[in-house]
């Protein structure tokens, strides 16, 4: 059984999603551009944009993994660059990282094309 291509990539696309809110955020939490809680959405939301794009084009574990690790990044950067003060921005951050670590966690595991890359490079054993 074949996966339709958007049934197949679907958590890249929400991804994306997660990385364009990620840009806009400090607009709608009416952040100075140059603070730092700006410039960390601003950045990680462009890293996992332009991943999950590229996933969505061809597929490869390692931008996958690269997201997870963006998500990862996100979900922690509120204690890094002094969001914790802020619960709109810090409840964004959370979210959207936890939510990347999700989705990308979920389709490494799910997804075929991926499983075989990981299991080709040796990664599991």
């Amino acid at each position: 059984m074949t996966l339709h291509y958007s049934a197949k990539r679907w958590q890249d696309q929400v991804i994306l999603l997660i990385g364009v809110w990620l840009v806009i955020s400090p607009w709608v939490f009416n952040y100075p551009i140059s603070s730092p809680p700006a410039v960390n959405a601003t950045i990680a939301g462009i890293i996992m944009a332009v991943l999950a794009a590229f996933d969505l084009y061809k597929t490869y574990v390692w931008a996958v993994l690269l997201n997870v690790v963006a998500g990862i990044w996100v979900t922690v950067s509120p204690w890094l660059v002094g969001a914790i003060p802020d619960r709109a921005m810090t409840a964004s951050l959370l979210v959207s990282g936890m939510a990347t670590v999700v989705l990308g966690v979920w389709e490494l595991r799910s997804d075929p094309e991926l499983h075989s890359q990981w299991t080709n490079s040796g990664a599991t054993g």
